[in-house]
């Protein structure tokens, strides 16, 4: 009879240890909040453009965030990108002069 219930607490506390130790492994990697799934066209005002977050998958990507909080994806690779991640590098160097 000992032995029953030692052997079922054994399992119960295996039991509680893998579940926790999964969980914790799964909730410590960072995921995005929010993915680019398709890419917009247009051309957008530097100036409306605050933040930027680099992509790569599920698709090469920039997301751009504008002053009043939209998320808006284009494609990494155009010229106009470019110049305007380099532009709020420098506004942001700039704050922290």
């Amino acid at each position: 009879m000992k032995l029953h219930t030692t052997a079922i607490l054994l399992l119960f506390w295996l039991g509680i240890f893998t579940v926790h130790t999964v969980k914790g492994s799964a909730s410590s990697q960072s995921m995005r909040r929010y993915s680019c799934a398709t890419l917009s066209p247009r051309q957008l005002n530097i100036r409306n453009l605050i933040s930027y977050e680099k992509q790569q998958v599920p698709i090469d990507a920039i997301m751009f965030i504008t002053a009043k909080g939209i998320r808006i994806c284009v494609g990494a690779n155009q010229q106009w990108v470019q110049t305007a991640m380099r532009r709020i590098d420098e506004r942001r160097a700039a704050k922290r002069r």
